[in-house]
Order: C-alpha cells, then structure tokens, then sequence
C-alpha cells in the first residue's frame, strides 16, 4: 500500500520545529518553502486517491464485462477449430472453394 512507503504526512511536516544555530536559516523562509511542501503533498494524496479510485472502478468494469462474456467450450481442439472453419468455407464459398 502507498500510504505505508510515505515516510512524511502533512501534519508532520506542519508541525516539525527546527532548532536554531548561530548561522540558522531565517524562520520565516523555512515556514513559507513547508508551506508550499504540504499543499503539494495535499494534492499528492488527492491526486493518488482519485487514481486509486479509477483503478479500483477500471478493476470492476473488466471483471464484469469477462463475466458478461460467453465461456469459452472445454474441450474444443484444434482439430475442432479446422473442423468449423472448413465447414464455414464450405457454406460460404461452396463450390468455389474447389474450382
């Protein structure tokens, strides 16, 4: 699952604290670059969400129309195959085929 390989939620990133060092960063630069970090991680996960969503619909959709679909005969060979194909030929074709 994704949100188990994130390592960062937008809550952690909002209230992670620095210290401060003799020759720190300026606070307010720090504040406004995790302020553009967490809107972007914000429109990650909604972005991961809706696809998420799609892939989980896309999903379904397959699985019904396979279930929709006619079962294949068991059994059949590729005799049988050459077999049907010959006789569609035959009534297509008919005397044709032979000419």
């Amino acid at each position: 699952m994704l949100s188990d390989k994130i390592k960062l939620t937008t809550t952690q990133i909002l209230e992670k604290e620095f210290k401060s060092a003799m020759k720190g960063y300026k606070q307010e630069e720090v504040d406004k670059f995790l302020d553009v970090i967490i809107k972007d991680y914000e429109t990650f996960y909604q972005e991961i969400e809706e696809l998420q969503q799609e892939n989980l619909r896309l999903k379904r959709q397959l699985e019904d129309s396979f279930k929709k679909q006619p079962q294949a005969q068991t059994g059949t060979t590729n005799f049988d195959i050459l077999k049907r194909l010959s006789n569609l030929e035959k009534h297509v074709f008919g005397s044709k085929l032979y000419d």
